[in-house]
């Protein structure tokens, strides 16, 4: 394991971050599989998940069993995880600005696509090189001048010529489910089973840029775009949500990293019997069919379902019940599918998000993600 530290633009004066890399297997070996946890830095599960995948990448790099290149970073951002108001940790969003840590993401494919008009060849490998060379390129002439916009061009950088994009979140409270674009639907489906996935969200565009799309999103649009020649979808990226945020233990960690370790084996980057994969729980499913649950009220947030149950619209999700008058009103599932993910707050105002629902049917148009 070689380790490094990359400093980060000082937020003021005397004060700097930096972020820790972990490297294993040969520099520009392929596969190349990129990893990073708790991108919002208050999501701790993908960071125990990080830790146990480490003590494995050690163990197995000390064997001689890691064939391509595996790059770690265990905690992703330096900046959310400083951050503390009235003692409530905020790792979400910037607290200069209320941005989330996870978009606004350069959007690369104009600039790459002038970079690439006549020098594509019919050669699919060649075109490959070139595509990525040209994103390095552009990421590299990307000015920033705010300490996320540097925290994000150095993930970037970090992750961009990678041929798999593993980026580790959690929900409030939530079972296992992914997200990914479109085409890494196969990519990716032994991956959904090894976590045990109950829900598999794809799309080509989500909006907002997040950061698994800075990455994956330019390889369709770019074979789009050049349709008279080979452009293979270099970089499957998804963002895994390891449950709730208080699932933080040494048993799931462990699990996870497993899962991780199984997966990267059955890629080829790591030596090794290919392993068995389980009956996945759930099929992919558009993420423009995942609807949200709003509160109809405001008051005490009384849920009615289990993370993980299977409802059908118009199944009761929560009561809300009003403390001063007594009254109490239902919020109700918008769709067939499961509710994989709810909120941790018990008293809400009227029109917050309860919860999602993966459904089968895609009915939801622009912006599909959450704040």
């Amino acid at each position: 394991m070689k380790t490094e530290q990359i400093a980060l633009s000082p937020l003021a004066p005397g004060a700097s971050l930096s972020l820790t890399v972990h490297r294993f297997g040969q520099t520009g070996a392929r596969p190349r599989v990129y990893v990073q946890a708790s991108l919002h830095a208050d999501e701790i599960p993908g960071m125990i998940a990080a830790h146990h995948l480490r003590e494995r990448l050690v163990a197995l790099e000390a064997e001689g069993k890691i064939k391509g290149e595996i790059i770690l970073v265990p905690s992703a951002n330096p900046i959310g995880l400083a951050q503390r108001v009235l003692g409530s940790h905020i790792g979400r969003f910037n607290l200069s600005d209320g941005i989330n840590f996870n978009r606004g993401y350069p959007y690369l494919v104009p600039k790459v696509a002038e970079r690439i008009e006549g020098k594509l060849t019919s050669d699919a490998e060649v075109n490959l090189r070139l595509v990525r060379e040209a994103l390095r390129a552009e990421l590299d002439a990307w000015e920033t001048n705010n300490p996320a916009d540097v925290l994000k061009k150095a993930l970037l950088t970090l992750a961009i010529e990678s041929d798999i994009v593993l980026d580790l979140h959690c929900d409030s409270e939530a079972v296992e489910h992914l997200y990914t674009h479109t085409r890494s639907a196969d990519e990716f489906a032994p991956l959904s089973a090894l976590i045990r996935a109950q829900a598999y969200l794809l799309a080509d565009e989500s909006g907002d840029d997040p950061f698994d799309e800075a990455l994956s999103r330019p390889w369709g649009e770019l074979a789009e775009r050049f349709k008279d020649h080979p452009i293979p979808f270099g970089c499957h990226s998804t963002t895994l949500e390891f449950r709730g945020e208080r699932d933080v233990s040494h048993e799931l960690g462990t699990r996870d990293a497993a899962a991780l370790i199984a997966y990267m084996t059955l890629r080829g980057v790591i030596a090794g019997e290919a392993p068995s994969i389980p009956e996945p729980l759930c099929q992919p499913t558009p993420l423009a069919a995942s609807e949200p649950v709003p509160s109809p009220a405001t008051g005490i947030v009384v849920f009615q379902a289990e993370i993980g149950d299977r409802v059908k619209a118009g199944d009761v999700i929560a009561e809300i019940v009003d403390p001063h008058s007594g009254t109490v009103a239902q919020a109700t599932s918008p769709t067939d599918g499961v509710l994989f993910a709810r909120i941790a707050l018990r008293f809400v105002t009227q029109g917050t998000r309860l919860g999602k629902v993966a459904g089968k049917t895609a009915k939801r148009t622009g912006k599909l993600l959450g704040a």
